[in-house]
C-alpha cells in the first residue's frame, strides 16, 4: 500500500572516504565493548541533518524541496570539520553516540537557519530545539554496558577530518525491520547566487 506521508528530512552528505572512516570507527568500537544492545549507523545513512519535517504529505513534497532549493541558494560551498565524540544525553543513561562537526566559519548555522526560515515561510512547524551539528553513531537500546561504550567512545581518538559541504539533500526515510533506509528524493547545490 502507498503512503500518503513521507518520514522527511533535509541533510549534508558526508564524503564517501569520511563515511568510510566513521564506519572503520564503528568497528573498532564495537570490538572494544561487543555486549552492548544498539542500533549502529550503517554507512549509507551517515549524514548531517539540518532539518527533521517528520512526515510529510506526498503532496506536500514539492514545497520541501523548494525550502532546500531557497536555502541552498543562499549560501556556497563551505569547509566544516569532523571532530569531537559525545553522548546524549550528556548526564545520565547514555542513548545516543554522535561525533561533532565544526563550523569554523558559520555558514553551516547560517544555512541552517535560512533552512528553518524557508521551511516556516511554507507552513512547516519551527522546530523547539537547538541545533547542535552532529553525526549520530548509535542508539543505545538497553542500558547494559552502555556507560562502558560512552567511556571508550569520548576518550576513543577519531582523527579530525575536514571536508567541503556541496550541497543539501531532501531524504525520505522509511523504518524498515532491518534499519532506516534513507532515499534521496532532490538535492540543491550550494551555489551562492540567491538573494
Amino acid at each position: 500500500m502507498e503512503r500518503n506521508t513521507y518520514r522527511t528530512f533535509i541533510a549534508i552528505e558526508i564524503p564517501a572516504n569520511l563515511r568510510a572512516a566513521v564506519i572503520d570507527y564503528i568497528k573498532r568500537l564495537r570490538n572494544r565493548v561487543p555486549d552492548v544492545s544498539a542500533s549502529w549507523s550503517r554507512e549509507d545513512n551517515l549524514h548531517l541533518t539540518l532539518r527533521f519535517l517528520g512526515d510529510v504529505p506526498v503532496a506536500r513534497m514539492g514545497d520541501v524541496s523548494t525550502a532546500a532549493s531557497a536555502a541552498a541558494r543562499a549560501s556556497g560551498p563551505f569547509e566544516l570539520i569532523l571532530a569531537g565524540s559525545g553522548v546524549f544525553p550528556p548526564r545520565g543513561k547514555p542513548s545516543v553516540l554522535w561525533i561533532g562537526i565544526e563550523d569554523p566559519h558559520g555558514a553551516l548555522q547560517t544555512v541552517q537557519q535560512r533552512l528553518e526560515e524557508e521551511c516556516a515561510a511554507r507552513g512547516f512547524t519551527r522546530d523547539a530545539r537547538a541545533f547542535h551539528p552532529h553525526l549520530t553513531l548509535a542508539r543505545i537500546r538497553k542500558p547494559h554496558g552502555a556507560k562502558d561504550l560512552a567511556t571508550a567512545h569520548v576518550t576513543a581518538d577519531f582523527a579530525v577530518q575536514t571536508f567541503t559541504a556541496k550541497e543539501l539533500v531532501v531524504f525520505r526515510s522509511e523504518l524498515l525491520p532491518q534499519g532506516s533506509r534513507h532515499t534521496p528524493m532532490s538535492t540543491h547545490a550550494l551555489s551562492g547566487n540567491g538573494d
